[in-house]
């Protein structure tokens, strides 16, 4: 087991490595933000070299990574271009904004998908069953931000019942966790139909119907471990990606998190902001592939052979 844990985290490492080397190199060639911070009276090189040292962007490529690598192992990035805050803190201030939501849409997406996927394929070919399709087809097939906005329209310009913007209290969660558990709800749904009825169609499952075993029993105890598999996965990576900062819906409700903060660094050429957001959500995506790999081992206690 924790030979099996050790493997997975070296992965993880050297995985964070090679992102770390790709998004220095890849905010490099977004342009030069020495240019973009230059007041408009400067003119002379000067001026721009002195900016340029200011940034510490004077200094030979391999240097400025070596320099970025150490900051980051320490969970310093340097100061925001822009604003000259640490990167940190400001890493930190939009950080609480995106787990809310986060956790929210994913708890959503879970206590309706979960359920909804096993009863559609205990109830295969039923009315509940045919809804159940009906209602994950539109949930991956309708675009985030447009369901954002009908949401809007509905709810706050013509019943004007909950707020569409902002982080003022609990009500500003609806919306917004609903928009991003939907498409994964529908995923989760799909899923979950799809594997019990795979794991509903094997021997053991009928061995233990031939024993006796109540349906609810074999149903819930027996096959919905074996059909978790997928849905772990999914989970995991849905999780990692709503931890990241769901940037349409942070944008178009207004959100303060993470995905509108490397929406806002990019467009800035804001490089601090940038690489700390881009390696806030590799970790992410690595912990949570972590977390769902010993999931494995507990759901399927094969995995780790």
């Amino acid at each position: 087991m924790w030979q099996f844990i050790g493997i997975r985290v070296i992965q993880g490492i050297f995985t964070l490595l090679v992102i770390s080397l790709l998004v220095f190199l890849a905010t490099r060639l977004t342009g030069d933000p020495a240019l973009v911070l230059l007041p408009p009276e400067a003119s002379s090189k000067a001026d721009y070299e002195r900016v340029k040292k200011q940034l510490g962007l004077d200094k030979p490529l391999s240097t400025q990574y070596l320099i970025f690598l150490s900051g980051a192992v320490r969970g310093d990035f340097g100061l925001s271009i822009r604003d000259r805050r640490p990167t940190r803190d400001l890493l930190l201030e939009r950080l609480p904004a995106t787990l809310q939501l986060a956790l929210a849409g994913m708890v959503l997406a879970i206590v309706i998908g979960v359920p909804l996927g096993i009863l559609s394929a205990v109830k295969r070919d039923s009315f509940l069953d045919k809804g159940a399709k009906l209602f994950a087809v539109l949930g991956m097939a309708a675009p985030q931000f447009w369901v954002a906005i009908m949401l809007i329209l509905l709810f706050g310009a013509i019943l004007k019942v909950l707020p569409t913007y902002g982080r003022e209290g609990p009500e500003n969660f609806i919306l917004p966790s609903f928009v991003l558990a939907w498409s994964i709800m529908a995923g989760i749904t799909r899923l979950g139909r799809s594997s019990m009825l795979e794991v509903l169609d094997s021997d053991y499952v009928r061995f233990a119907r031939i024993k006796g075993l109540k349906d609810g029993m074999v149903v819930w105890k027996h096959a919905l471990r074996n059909a978790l598999i997928p849905i772990l996965t999914f989970s995991g990576i849905s999780l990692a990606g709503l931890l990241n900062g769901a940037i349409v819906v942070e944008q178009v409700f207004a959100w303060p998190g993470l995905g509108r903060l490397m929406l806002d660094g990019v467009l800035q050429r804001n490089f601090p902001v940038v690489q700390a957001a881009v390696m806030a959500s590799a970790f992410f995506y690595i912990l949570t592939a972590l977390i769902v790999d010993i999931l494995y081992v507990y759901a399927d206690p094969r995995i780790r052979h």
